[in-house]
């Protein structure tokens, strides 16, 4: 058991020390070198879990975004808030965890793979249609949206702003720039009884 503490924990510094590096360098000027001595572990160590700065970064992009995203837990009933709150926490996650920052940077550079990598931008289209089939199953929508096309919107904007963030302010803009974002998308969703409930207003948490 304590071996595979041992190894479970070389692998999270191997992988955030990627992350770090990815999110700062980019995939094409990131090295193993540099990772290795971030991540302050032995190169067998490093090549044990990983064979490749390929393997390395798509390690990244499916534990920086898909692991978040399975740990986070919504705090409203109503989809449209949940996807709101979402957001929220999704910039907040860019600003304060490293190994979401280097997947989405890596996530961006698809292109440098082998094979390009559209599976995160699937993921984020597929939770957003969830949530949007929820809230037409609920009434809150407007009728005759187009769930795919408005899924793949919202995903594309979010992706868009928090770009336009980073070049610009270096994220520090992030959260009101998504206050700006659910201001300006939402009426063109949700029904104005639906709407007079929703906050665009960041939510958080009791207690915090």
């Amino acid at each position: 058991m304590a071996r595979q503490a041992r190894a479970l924990a070389t692998r999270q510094a191997v992988l955030l020390a990627a992350a770090e590096v990815f999110d700062e360098r980019g995939y094409a000027a990131a090295t193993m070198a540099e990772i290795l001595d971030r991540a302050g572990v032995t190169k067998g160590a490093l090549y044990f879990h990983f064979r490749s700065k390929e393997e390395l970064a798509l390690a990244v992009i499916n534990e920086g975004q898909g692991a978040w995203l399975a740990t986070w837990e919504p705090s409203s009933e109503s989809a449209m808030q949940t996807m709101i709150d979402l957001g929220y926490a999704f910039a907040h996650a860019l600003l304060d965890d490293p190994l979401v920052r280097g997947s989405i940077r890596l996530t961006i550079e698809h292109g440098s793979f082998t094979q390009p990598q559209i599976s995160a931008y699937q993921g984020w289209a597929d939770v957003v249609r969830e949530l949007l089939e929820r809230a037409e199953g609920a009434g809150e929508l407007h009728p005759g949206i187009d769930l795919t096309a408005a899924a793949e919107v919202i995903t594309g904007a979010v992706t868009g702003i928090q770009l336009s963030s980073q070049v610009l302010t270096a994220r520090q803009d992030l959260v009101q720039r998504m206050a700006h974002l659910w201001t300006l998308l939402l009426p063109g969703l949700v029904r104005p009884h639906a709407l007079t409930r929703l906050s665009v207003a960041e939510h958080v948490p009791a207690g915090l």
